[in-house]
């Protein structure tokens, strides 16, 4: 990096790098450090009648305070459990006559942000706080770049928070560090994906991989991402759902598979929406979509009980209840409850006059399920906050779902809303192959007429359901929207470590 874009602080940590490297300091040094004992466990654990159980601790962190009282320094450095008070004088550092390392390297070389270790035995201050008192220092990493400054309380407590989101989503390492409960966001993330797997595991479900590299994007109805593989001259996309692959291991004999899918979707950026995202989508042999909305109950309410300790959950000013049952409501009668219209028997002509009369602008190129999904959409969807399983959705807008067993011009599929926002989608899945064809080919018809997100035929997953799938359910659930509702996250940048951003210039990274 040319030294013009350093600021002026850049520019005198890396004076002290010279300075410790010409002093024989290694500011990057190999050997592993034994870490034993972690900031929170020290506090929470140590009495002074168990003091012995901590004479000889070693703990290492980010120096996040310096208080410089002459030949004692208190330092707080934070681990990755917490923040901890280390008790630093310069006699017990250097014991001898010879004090140029801590002349070198903790007066005059040590920086906020720089990585340290200590070695040495708990004690409480006169203040009150847990210590610990060191007997040895080592420096383990220089930091050459400034944190931002946070205003902390007496409890190390955060009280002037950086919420920059452009910073906070691009430089997520700077966010983790300054931002203590952004790390508790994505520990609770990975408790809800472990609480889904236990789910799933102890049931029976098998878990699986499947291509994100496909000749054929299907699936879903979704824009993809184009790549082309070299080797064989041909286009690949990137996955946009993994449905078709977990169906073709149903019929290959799996009686439940499921796959945490990493999907991409060449669209809009939001707050709700990133191109990349993760989806849990499991499949069941012998099952329908009654089986799966009480499932589905199940796995939320224990979802909710594992973070929560409660089937009460807060978002923003609300508290959702994941307590089953859930409500179950038609999408027609859901429209009708909500506009007074009811749309169950009308054509694309008179679906459009609706739109018209509501005021939704819709293209010219999309069909009659499409038409319905928009109505729905601008009239009803934001209605439903607690959570409630939307039914029975027109053959039109679902090519992959078994037709109604009762309902004609229906297929039996739902969507869970919660908080206004789809979180899963479930079908009674499609197993008739000649079906399948023909709504497929209607999907190429669709494409035809412009509309983009319209289905690809796969003709290998043809030939497989030719094969005999049995009758399945099958689920697929949002893991982000999830985690947002579950972690009370009012964007799905907040629940996702590196969401995508618009790329910087090279002269904003030197200089940032």
């Amino acid at each position: 990096m040319s030294q013009a874009h350093l600021s002026e602080q850049e520019l005198v940590r890396r004076e002290k790098l010279t300075k410790l490297q010409e002093a024989g300091v290694d500011p990057f040094p190999a050997p592993s450090y034994p870490v034993s004992h972690y900031s929170i466990d020290i506090k929470e654990q140590f009495k002074e009648e168990s003091k012995e159980a901590f004479a000889n601790v070693c703990v290492a962190g980010r120096v996040m305070s310096i208080n410089d009282k002459g030949k004692v320094f208190f330092i707080k450095i934070q681990d990755s459990k917490g923040i901890i008070q280390l008790y630093v004088k310069r006699d017990d550092i250097c014991p001898d006559e010879d004090k140029s390392f801590w002349d070198t390297v903790v007066k005059h070389g040590l920086d906020l942000g720089d990585i340290i270790g200590v070695t040495g035995f708990v004690f409480i201050t006169k203040t009150g706080e847990t210590s610990i008192h060191a007997q040895t220092f080592t420096l383990l990493t220089k930091s050459l770049k400034p944190l931002p400054v946070v205003k902390r309380d007496e409890e190390g407590n955060v009280f002037d928070a950086v919420t920059d989101p452009e910073f906070r989503y691009r430089q997520r390492y700077a966010d983790l560090i300054i931002n203590p409960d952004v790390k508790e966001t994505f520990v609770k993330r990975t408790k809800l994906i472990n609480t889904i797997r236990d789910f799933l595991n102890e049931q029976g479900a098998l878990e699986v991989d499947t291509p994100v590299l496909q000749a054929i994007p299907g699936g879903a109805a979704a824009r993809p991402f184009i790549t082309h593989h070299n080797a064989l001259d041909v286009p690949f996309y990137l996955r946009i759902a993994n449905e078709l692959y977990l169906k073709r291991l149903i019929v290959g004999g799996f009686d439940w598979v499921y796959e945490f899918s990493r999907n991409f979707r060449n669209e809009g950026m939001d707050r709700t929406h990133n191109p990349e995202f993760t989806v849990l989508e499991w499949y069941t042999a012998y099952k329908d979509y009654f089986w799966m909305m009480e499932t589905t109950e199940q796995l939320f309410e224990k979802i909710a009980i594992a973070l929560h300790g409660t089937t009460d959950v807060p978002l923003g000013d609300k508290i959702i209840n994941f307590k089953a049952p859930f409500k179950r409501i038609s999408i027609h009668d859901a429209i009708k409850e909500n506009t007074g219209i009811d749309v169950s028997a009308m054509d694309e002509a008179g679906l459009r006059e609706v739109c018209k009369q509501l005021k939704i602008d819709v293209p010219g190129n999309i069909g009659k399920g499409k038409l319905i999904d928009e109505i729905f959409g601008a009239t009803s969807e934001h209605t439903f906050i607690q959570p409630t399983f939307i039914i029975d959705y027109p053959v039109e807008m679902s090519p992959l779902t078994k037709k109604h067993r009762s309902k004609a011009g229906l297929v039996e599929r739902f969507e869970l809303m919660v908080n206004g926002k789809e979180i899963a989608n479930s079908y009674t899945e499609l197993n008739d192959p000649i079906d399948q064809r023909e709504r497929f080919e209607e999907q190429l018809k669709l494409m035809e007429r412009g509309d983009d997100e319209a289905m690809f035929i796969d003709h290998d997953f043809l030939r497989a359901l030719e094969y005999g799938m049995p009758p399945t359910a099958g689920i697929g659930i949002g893991i982000d929207r999830l985690c947002m509702m579950m972690t009370n996250q009012p964007s799905i940048q907040d629940v996702l470590l590196f969401p995508q951003m618009r790329p910087e210039r090279v002269q904003d990274v030197q200089e940032g």
